[in-house]
């Protein structure tokens, strides 16, 4: 039956020109992201008959933190030289020459009558970076999605065990589906600095699998998407800031902040076992309560204004990791620069939706997708 639940649809003008990836869960961040219905809690849907959702509800009415705009040039180490970039910055991965490409598709595994299943691999700015591909079956080019996973922790990761129905359901209809490992993930190289940088190296593996992607025989360039969950809803900020055009739309559900400070309060600051990624960190931008204008530069709300690209997000009502005021706040960030958003919230829905709330959320977003992927 379709929902009569109102969209929040939004537009956005002006801006900045540089963002960075968001501090996001840490070993006890959000909910570990099986994509298969369930998290570390048990999650819970609204009561009564039809679709668990409801009007999306307007930008949270509490106090939020103001990000300053990046105003004038940047300092300089002397005059007529450009200071670099923080390399926890937006700034930086801006200025970055991403090289993807290079996709390989190894073992097949897991194929269905609907698709063919693979590991896959491919060339991320001098790292492999590990990850499963579905290829529908039929004659392609097909359109594609890349998937950026939540936080999950690297020591006990495997190849491809996140986001399992994002990337069934795709694939039947027609979608090739590229799950990235990140860096420090399964059969990924390794990155030891990619927590001291804010681990900016995420958002780097997913606009290089957009890349890739685009090279590939199997994909129509002209048709790759990007949906990401948690963190992984993060990386999809920083890549639509990063790299406006690559792809064509974006997918967020329940998406870490858009503001830096929130994520690295939250996940690095009062976790021991990240103190010495919080004092890498607070070393070179000082901390957040001092240098507001440095931590600003991290975050992709500060610099909305360059997406260019239509974004959906779902958030359930009752997130236990992600506050829901977080999309809320988002959002009217977006609103306020012109920009196209939707925001669907989920009444009850925790941070992992369950069914008939994330079968809503998926015919939602396929649908988004036929719209923006014409």
């Amino acid at each position: 039956m379709r929902s009569t639940a109102p969209r929040i649809r939004t537009g956005l003008t002006a801006g900045l020109t540089v963002a960075v990836l968001l501090g996001a869960c840490s070993t006890s961040g959000p909910a570990v992201d099986t994509g298969r219905g369930s998290s570390r809690h048990s999650a819970t849907t609204a009561s009564g008959p039809g679709p668990s959702t409801a009007p999306t509800t307007p930008p949270s009415s509490e106090p939020t933190r103001s990000i300053p705009e990046a105003k004038g040039p940047a300092p300089t180490t002397a005059p007529g030289v450009r200071a670099a970039p923080d390399p926890a910055s937006i700034a930086a991965l801006i200025a970055t020459k991403f090289e993807g490409g290079g996709l390989r598709l190894g073992a097949e595994r897991g194929s269905t009558s609907a698709y063919r299943q693979y590991f896959a691999s491919y060339r991320s700015n001098g790292l492999t970076i590990s990850g499963r591909i579905n290829v529908p079956r039929g004659k392609g080019p097909f359109p594609a999605v890349v998937l950026a996973h939540g936080y999950v922790d690297p020591a006990v990761y495997t190849n491809g065990e996140t986001m399992l129905r994002e990337r069934d359901h795709l694939a039947r209809r027609g979608y090739v589906t590229l799950h990235i490992d990140y860096r420090n993930h399964a059969q990924s190289s390794k990155d030891p600095s990619n927590d001291a940088r804010l681990r900016a190296g995420y958002t780097v593996d997913a606009v290089n699998a957009g890349l890739a992607l685009k090279q590939s025989s199997l994909v129509d360039p002209s048709r790759i998407a990007l949906v990401g969950r948690s963190m992984g809803g993060g990386v999809v900020y920083n890549a639509l800031v990063v790299r406006p055009g690559l792809f064509r739309a974006g997918v967020a559900y329940a998406p870490v902040s858009s503001d830096t400070v929130d994520n690295f309060d939250k996940w690095v600051r009062r976790d021991a076992s990240r103190a010495g990624a919080a004092r890498a960190v607070i070393a070179r931008l000082g901390t957040p309560e001092a240098q507001p204008a440095k931590w600003a530069a991290t975050s992709p709300r500060t610099y909305f204004s360059r997406i260019t690209e239509p974004l959906l997000i779902h958030h359930g009502t009752a997130d236990e990791d992600c506050p829901i005021a977080w999309s809320q706040e988002s959002v009217a960030a977006l609103r306020a620069r012109g920009k196209n958003v939707e925001l669907y919230v989920y009444p009850g829905g925790r941070h992992t939706l369950t069914s008939p709330q994330w079968d809503t959320s998926i015919r939602r977003t396929e649908a988004f997708l036929q719209r923006n992927l014409r």
